[in-house]
């Protein structure tokens, strides 16, 4: 091929001496003026890459796009439509406790604490009670649990679980679930005004009340019709101040907070006070029937007394009347009310009176039963007592399953922290931390107030749910300290509070479902006032609230809301259940302390819940989100019966395939669809067998794997042939344990089957998008160029198809499925961005128990314009939110000359491509030839090492010019010499004078001694030094910082688009590549394969 002597003449051609002893390259360039324009605007340090440079950007001008990725609108918008390059947004500043932990509190605790927890546990009893609130309290906690994973998978905008459910489950599943969230938090609204307007009428101001009965019988329905009208008036007023202005909401919400946090200290202060001076309550109590203390206008708990002095006359009180026909002593009075004596007991005994054992049991009544004390003695034989006496009557029945429905509203609010993902400083790290510690907070707060409450106030009193035997005061007011005015104040605020927050909080997300466009009819609701404040949502809201209003009882509406939460809570679970069974690879939650089985138990409480507490309305509440459901979808599958199991099989299968081919996928249902291209040899046995063991290691993406091969001949005589090479593939792929699919192609040329096969493999949405084949071995000695361009025309079929392609280097390196690596790192070099393949494969591989253990470490390579540093950060920021662990490096590279051993190897590289496109070798040639080259190498190879030392400190002395040169002094010369001395090689001539003389007579194309000096004196090819220079620099970075890594994965160049550069492109690979045990190309598809979004 060429002589050592050659090319020392060569070599020492292209320098010339300056006046100042340093070498200069003189002009070796074919077109020298184009190699200053080619700098100008090409990196020299990338020049592999830069033809596809519009396609594949570099990655320090990705990571400065994406500097602001999360600074995320409010809305429920795509993000890829909310994030405005350049566009200067306020950056995120709350923080765990400000942003989560506080919203939660203030949205957890609510009315229920206030209004209805103490009738809870007089009647299901402290055990029964802290029963009911665990489960609760389980059921909220393993949905955030979930709820966390799905909000730490990706940047979460506005829009809370409607957001992270539909794009988790899809539109219907979101719209369905969104709509029902939205009603309960609609209902809520209407929850918290309702007890707001409770706690008006009968605590703060009972005169205030429009209608009033003349009997008893009617008190109840005159009740209802205050609650409807003051309720309207009071959603009224909120409406219009939300629709003035949230800011004005914002602002009131810590003053409401504060009331929360005051009252709730109050009772615990109160219950401790109590042990040690119980507060004044006096409960009167005729036999073991409970006195309504409203009826007591003489403050006389008897039934006679005896006036003072000097008088001494027995005297009916007040009681009497109320029992007895007449104020006399001997009129006809109600049996019960004769065979049973007035005796008063306290209301609030205190925490040391031991009335606990009393109330730990259930004490269930039905409508209109008195609220009795067991533990006293009374005659039982008189008649049922009636609604005209003076007793305290229940109003509605009560039961377990009823007390569920009523006492969960109390522990939603879990969503307040990821709806304010946008405004957290650090959302994945805030919303897991602050709402579980809500939850665990208010938790606590629950059980025990259930067992303070049981501790310290007589059990009649507790079962009287409007504390009418403590004269109309609130009953947990009456444990409350310094006054029940604590209480009664700070409750009516606190609902007060929480209903804005219901009326602000649901027209927004009317609006996102709306904005979706996903259930048409909503469309107007998407639209608002110039700043975006959905004043349509805000009406309809209002509307609805009004019907909750309507039915003016809060023991009525919040099992209505209960239902739609527990839908709600319950699709959580299942959207985190399913991704983490399904293994997407977008699924790589930071919060990493879920489980499916948490999420399947969570959703298991959930469903049990709904029909515990009222089988009727979870029945309403699911065939509510059934008909919004099949409404999104509109087109369903065609039924399909064919037998049984089979049929639903095939059924499903293509309603599937339809599906799919509805449109591209989403970046977050990306998965690797493996086309595995193998080569079989003349015994029809597979050549690289480990190739599908490292495709079965990437198969944690749970994607279609598709083995392929291609027999050469005629389809009409190859069959048998096709036939035996499937079987073949299959047993490969049991033993490998792949799940996939065989296909071989029958084709003259193996070069037209591969095509044909990445052309028409996979069926309608189920097509690979990933191309794995092996790395042609030894391509420089093969006797038949078509190994290597067959490579190379596979890689351009791929780009052409935008498929991407992974090819392992070295594959017989690879460890097999039973060696799995005990440490190491897999390494990163992400040079050009081409859609995040190089992020995803990492991930994918350390799923198998083969890479598990192995770390994982990133390096890109920064030029001299750019700032590393920033680019380190950002790059750090980057994973972050990719949820990928990894070391961060970047690795500088900078400008430098092109040295001699580049441009030697350059020149080799030409000249060897010419000379075998002008020759036609015979076999045995072709093999001395082939030796004559390896011994060239090997003596630069061995050169390189003192020659880099020398040029590096020429280089240092010596200022650097614009254009690339080579510098050279004599006693780099003298190196090499004596180098060539010591190494003892002496290079044999591969043309002989004989030779020379006979090619001369049989070739006219160097057919004179002029022709054969011209073949040996061509100067390199600008381009191609560049290239060179670039896989040479790279090259020794890589074996630099990855020498010790398990695994190298690189960005694969492309192939020159001049197909006569091929020979050169594959020389380009073997540099980038030299002196690494195992690397992995990658070369993208030129879609994006993962996403900081959830």
């Amino acid at each position: 091929l060429l002589s050592h002597y050659s090319l020392s003449l060569l070599s020492h051609s292209l320098f010339v001496s300056t006046g100042d002893g340093n070498s200069k390259i003189s002009s070796v360039y074919i077109n020298n003026s184009h190699c200053l324009d080619d700098d100008d605007f090409y990196d020299k340090n990338l020049a592999l890459f830069e033809e596809e440079m519009d396609t594949r950007p570099k990655v320090s001008s990705l990571l400065s796009r994406l500097a602001n990725y999360t600074n995320l609108t409010q809305g429920a918008k795509e993000h890829e439509e909310a994030e405005s390059i350049g566009e200067k947004k306020k950056s995120p500043h709350m923080g765990t406790f400000m942003g989560v932990y506080l919203p939660c509190l203030q949205n957890i605790f609510g009315v229920i604490l206030f209004l209805r927890l103490t009738w809870v546990v007089g009647n299901a009893g402290v055990l029964q009670a802290l029963c009911i609130v665990f489960i609760c309290c389980c059921c909220t906690l393993l949905t955030a649990i979930s709820m966390s994973a799905i909000a730490t998978n990706g940047v979460v905008p506005a829009g809370g679980s409607y957001f992270m459910i539909s794009r988790s489950l899809g539109p219907e599943f979101g719209g369905a679930v969104g709509l029902c969230f939205y009603l309960g938090t609609t209902f809520a609204g209407a929850m918290y005004i309702l007890g707001a307007i409770e706690i008006l009428l009968m605590y703060m101001a009972p005169n205030a009340a429009i209608f009033e009965s003349k009997s008893p019988e009617g008190e109840g329905a005159a009740m209802l019709n205050n609650m409807r009208v003051y309720g309207s008036i009071c959603l009224l007023l909120m409406s219009l101040l939300v629709f003035v202005g949230v800011k004005y909401v914002n602002k009131l919400a810590s003053i409401f907070l504060a009331c929360v946090i005051v009252s709730i200290v109050s009772i615990y202060v109160g219950a401790l006070v109590s042990a040690f001076k119980p507060p004044q309550f006096p409960v009167c109590m005729l036999g073991n029937r409970t006195i309504n203390g409203h009826e007591i206008d003489d403050s006389q708990c008897a039934k006679t007394i005896l006036l003072p002095a000097p008088s001494l006359v027995e005297k009916t009180t007040y009681l009497w009347k109320q029992f007895c026909q007449s104020p006399e002593l001997n009129s006809s009075c109600d049996q019960y009310f004769t065979s049973n004596n007035f005796s008063e007991i306290e209301g609030i005994p205190g925490l040391a009176s031991g009335i606990i054992s009393e109330n730990v049991w259930s004490s269930y009544l039905s409508k209109g039963d008195v609220v009795e004390k067991s533990s006293l003695s009374s005659s039982h034989l008189a008649p049922p007592a009636s609604t005209h006496q003076p007793y305290v009557f229940t109003d509605i029945a009560t039961s377990f399953t009823l007390l569920v429905g009523i006492f969960f509203p109390s522990v939603t609010g879990i969503m307040a922290g990821s709806n304010r993902s946008g405004d957290l400083k650090d959302a994945q790290r805030s919303i897991p931390i602050g709402t579980i510690l809500a939850i665990l907070t208010t938790s606590i707060v629950y059980l025990s107030s259930v067992v303070l409450f049981g501790a310290c106030i007589e059990g009649v009193v507790l079962r009287d749910k409007f504390g009418d035997s403590v004269k109309g005061n609130l009953v947990v007011g009456t444990l409350a300290w310094p006054s029940p005015w604590v209480i009664v104040i700070g409750s009516f605020f606190s609902t007060c509070g929480a209903g804005l927050q219901s009326l602000t909080g649901a027209p927004r997300l009317l609006q996102a479902i709306a904005k979706d466009n996903i259930i048409p009819f909503l469309r107007v609701f998407g639209h608002g006032k110039a700043n975006g404040e959905p004043t349509w949502a805000l009406l309809l809201t209002t509307l609805i609230a009004e019907l909750g209003i309507l039915i003016a009882s809060l023991d009525l509406v919040a099992p209505i809301l209960t239902m739609f939460f527990l839908m709600c809570y319950l699709f959580v679970n299942l959207a985190c259940a399913l991704q983490t069974l399904l293994r997407s690879p977008n699924w790589r939650p930071r919060f990493s302390y879920y489980h499916w089985t948490l999420s399947f138990l969570g959703m298991t409480i959930c469903l049990a819940l709904m029909f515990i507490s009222s089988w009727y309305y979870a029945i309403v509440a699911m065939v509510i989100a059934g008909m919004i459901y099949k409404y999104i979808e509109y087109h369903g599958a065609e039924k399909e019966w064919g037998d049984g199991i089979r049929g639903l099989s095939l059924s499903a299968a293509r309603f599937a395939l339809l599906r799919l081919e509805e449109g591209p996928p989403h970046t977050k249902n990306w998965r690797p669809q493996l086309l595995v291209l193998l080569k079989l040899d003349e015994d029809a046995h597979v050549k690289s067998p480990r190739l599908l063991t490292f495709a079965s290691q990437l198969k944690a993406g749970k994607g279609l794997t598709i083995v392929g091969t291609v027999v050469s001949g005629n389809f009409l005589q190859s069959y048998g042939e096709a036939l035996a090479a499937e079987q073949t593939l299959k047993h490969l792929m049991d033993k490998e344990r792949v799940k996939g699919f065989c296909q071989c192609i029958v084709a003259q040329k193996p070069r037209e089957g591969i095509s044909h096969m990445i052309q028409s493999s996979g069926l309608g949405g189920m097509r690979p998008n990933t191309v794995v084949m092996g790395w042609p071995h030894a391509w420089r000695q093969s006797e038949d160029p078509q190994s290597w361009k067959t490579f190379i025309n596979t890689v351009r079929v791929t780009t052409a198809g935008h498929l991407a392609l992974l090819v392992p280097k070295n594959i017989s390196l690879f460890p097999s499925n039973s060696e799995p690596c005990s440490e190491g790192y897999i390494d990163v070099w992400w040079i050009v961005h081409d859609g995040g393949m190089l992020m995803l494969l990492p991930f994918l591989l350390r799923q198998h128990k083969v890479w598990r253990k192995c770390g994982m470490r990133i390096f890109t390579v920064a030029q001299m314009e750019d700032n590393s540093i920033q680019m380190k950060k950002d790059l750090a920021t980057f994973l972050y939110h990719l949820r990928i662990e990894a070391e961060v490096e970047v690795v500088e590279m900078h400008d430098s000359d092109i040295s001699a051993y580049t441009y030697e190897r350059t020149l080799m590289m030409e000249q060897r491509s010419q000379m075998l496109r002008q020759m036609r070798l015979s076999k045995s040639d072709r093999d001395k030839e082939v030796n004559s080259f390896t011994s060239v190498r090997s003596s630069f190879i061995l050169r390189l090492r003192v020659r880099q030392t020398s040029v590096r400190q020429t280089e240092s002395q010596t200022d650097r010019s614009d254009r690339p040169r080579v510098r050279q002094t004599d006693r780099v010369r003298q190196t090499d010499r004596q180098t060539d001395r010591q190494t003892g090689r002496r290079v044999q001539m591969t043309w002989t004078k004989e030779k020379t003389s006979h090619y001369r007579a049989t070739h006219s194309g160097c057919s004179t001694p002029e022709g054969f000096r011209d073949m040996l004196s061509i100067r390199p090819d600008h381009s191609n030094v560049r290239r060179m220079h670039t896989a040479v620099k790279l090259n020794e970075v890589i074996v630099n910082k990855s020498h010790d890594a398990r695994l190298v994965l690189l960005n694969m160049p492309g192939p020159p688009r001049n197909s006569e550069g091929d020979e050169n492109y594959m020389e380009f690979l073997e540099v980038l590549t030299e002196g690494l045990e195992r690397v992995l190309l990658v070369r993208g598809g030129g879609s994006e394969v993962i996403t900081i979004y959830s």
